[in-house]
């Protein structure tokens, strides 16, 4: 994955380096998002058993820091806290994990200068997982996990500073399943997060 993450700072050099910054190139924002994990995973146990991994969706806090290059390329930081989620094998729950998943964006703003200002961006999520208890100990997820991100959403201006935000986002987050020590199953995660909350450009 080291490959994947220099090409994308690379690019973000190149950007910066041929346009030229706003005049006020940063912008906040916080959000309220829902986290709804796609919940897929091999079986456990391997071919033939049907017991199936699942995290619990959630609703967490976001900060937001974005740097406009000009006024259609930007690029955001996704932030967070490490959020703990209940970890169930077909319906039971087996304990709990706690992820912290930053991700880095490449933006593409359509109408910087409308009221609604819509956009789309592309990048790369980093996960690590943390505080691991399956199965009384004996189970555990992978330690990190790298993925692409897409993302699509608006900007509502309110004035010249503030504006209200929705987010749309697909993250690639998955891991191997150990048990013992040994990989019992691969859980894809891979969350769709639906935000909504306030900026503010300075």
């Amino acid at each position: 994955m080291k490959k994947p993450v220099a090409a994308v700072l690379a690019v973000l050099a190149l950007i910066s380096g041929a346009a030229q910054a706003e005049d006020n190139p940063w912008l906040v924002r916080v959000r309220a998002v829902h986290l709804d994990p796609a919940d897929k995973s091999d079986p456990v146990g391997g071919a033939g058993a049907s017991d199936r991994l699942s995290v619990s969706s959630k609703t967490i806090p976001e900060l937001d820091v974005s740097y406009f290059f000009t006024k259609h390329i930007a690029a955001e930081l996704v932030l967070t806290y490490p959020q703990k989620h209940d970890v169930s094998l077909d319906g039971a729950k087996i304990g709990t994990v706690r992820h912290l998943p930053p991700t880095l964006l490449a933006q593409y703003h359509f109408l910087p200068d409308a009221r609604f200002r819509p956009y789309v961006g592309a990048g790369l999520n980093y996960t690590t997982f943390s505080q691991n208890r399956l199965l009384n100990g004996a189970g555990s997820l992978e330690h990190d996990s790298f993925g692409l991100a897409l993302q699509t959403g608006a900007d509502v201006a309110i004035d010249q500073h503030w504006s209200l935000n929705f987010d749309l986002k697909k993250v690639q987050i998955r891991s191997d399943v150990l048990i013992g020590g040994a990989k019992a199953s691969r859980v894809k995660i891979d969350p769709l997060m639906l935000a909504v909350g306030v900026g503010y450009r300075f």
